[in-house]
């Protein structure tokens, strides 16, 4: 049992990818960090499991590197209409593959190795007063902090207690990932669209294949379970059928995951400043949202320092952090919920890659309209 009132300079709620990395970067600089973790490491989670490669540099910075965990290295992107139609293009920037076991299983290390301290529990409660924060968990007692971190993914009974508006709205989305072995290029992430959703396939770490759909939980409930749903939606899209017909899966049963929400997330709540999906998820065709959780780690680690140095204030870091924020992810979101909703629609989607082929230039565009620059630390 923690003793209770035990206080940190920062408290981070989650120990996902913005969990982590925000915790390794502030302690390895002096700040005191406690990281509030519900899950074990390691551990699966559904994910596409494809970062661009604009997060190496700050990933080196942390001390970590992809490629000693068996990352692929990935340069080239496909995408299939729901009819099959396929074309491809270079990624400028490139990318890796990894799954989330084991990157995070990396991260959870290195935050131990750099003494960060962990605690296994759930938060039940968050409150701001006095220019402190008290959080009390489930098992381990109650926790201060200067700053708090909401790092704890797309939903979570901490939400409704904060009265976020999002959390409000039902969400339509359910999302199944598996792993599976066969053949498949590793340089390649691929985007296979079907009626309802799209698919994203690429190699990871131990020659595993990641296979990550999502889809509209009104039409899969049409089917008596992921098998059926599979083969009569799924598998009208060739490659899809291909790449489940030609496998072996390495998960008993696929991962899922419903209530996934992309509506629009405030990136400071209640003083807490949100990371990762907790401030916002780009829909999973853009394929970026790991690196969008390492980058807003970044921001908030970097302003936080500049709080502790005491060269700005509380209501600065807050401001300055939701404006970072949407400097770097608003625009991705919209260009997401565009292809999205351009994908989703079969006879738009048909169009589109018809004019692409004609037009090949416009695929680079795109991309680069979903990825950022290389992440220079400061």
């Amino acid at each position: 049992m923690e003793n209770k009132g035990t206080t940190f300079d920062v408290l981070i709620i989650g120990g996902g990818l913005a969990g982590l990395t925000a915790a390794i970067h502030l302690q390895k600089t002096g700040i005191s960090v406690v990281l509030i973790e519900k899950n074990t490491y390691p551990k699966h989670k559904v994910c596409g499991e494809y970062v661009s490669n604009e997060v190496l540099p700050y990933l080196r910075f942390l001390g970590i590197n992809v490629f000693d965990c068996g990352a692929k290295k990935i340069n080239r992107l496909q995408v299939s209409s729901a009819k099959s139609q396929l074309i491809s293009a270079d990624l400028p920037l490139g990318g890796f593959g990894i799954s989330r076991y084991a990157l995070d299983e990396a991260l959870f290390l290195k935050a131990k190795e750099e003494g960060v301290h962990m605690v296994q529990d759930t938060v039940v409660q968050v409150q701001f007063l006095d220019e402190k924060f008290t959080v009390d968990t489930k098992e381990n007692g109650r926790y201060k902090a200067k700053i708090t971190i909401g790092a704890y993914g797309k939903r979570t009974n901490l939400d409704v207690s904060l009265n976020r508006t999002f959390i409000k709205n039902k969400s339509p989305y359910l999302a199944v990932k598996t792993h599976v072995k066969g053949d498949f290029p590793d340089d390649v992430v691929a985007l296979h669209n079907f009626e309802g959703g799209y698919c994203g396939v690429s190699k990871v770490e131990d020659d595993s294949i990641n296979v990550c759909y999502i889809t509209n939980l009104a039409a899969f409930k049409k089917y008596k379970d992921i098998e059926e749903f599979q083969q009569q939606v799924l598998y009208k899209n060739n490659h899809i059928k291909t790449i489940f017909e030609n496998t072996t899966p390495v998960f008993d049963i696929p991962l899922t995951i419903s209530q996934i929400s992309f509506d629009r997330k405030p990136p400071v709540e209640e003083h807490m400043i949100m990371c990762g999906d907790s401030a916002g998820m780009i829909h999973p065709l853009c394929g970026n949202g790991m690196s969008m959780a390492i980058r807003s780690a970044q921001i908030a680690s970097e302003l936080i320092l500049d709080y502790f140095k005491h060269t700005i204030s509380r209501s600065t870091l807050e401001v300055s952090y939701a404006k970072a924020w949407n400097q770097n992810f608003k625009n991705r979101l919209k260009v997401g919920h565009f292809v999205s909703k351009l994908f989703n629609n079969s006879t738009l989607s048909e169009t589109a890659l018809i004019t692409l082929k004609k037009m090949p230039f416009l695929m680079p565009f795109i991309i680069k309209q979903t990825h950022g620059k290389p992440m220079l630390v400061k």
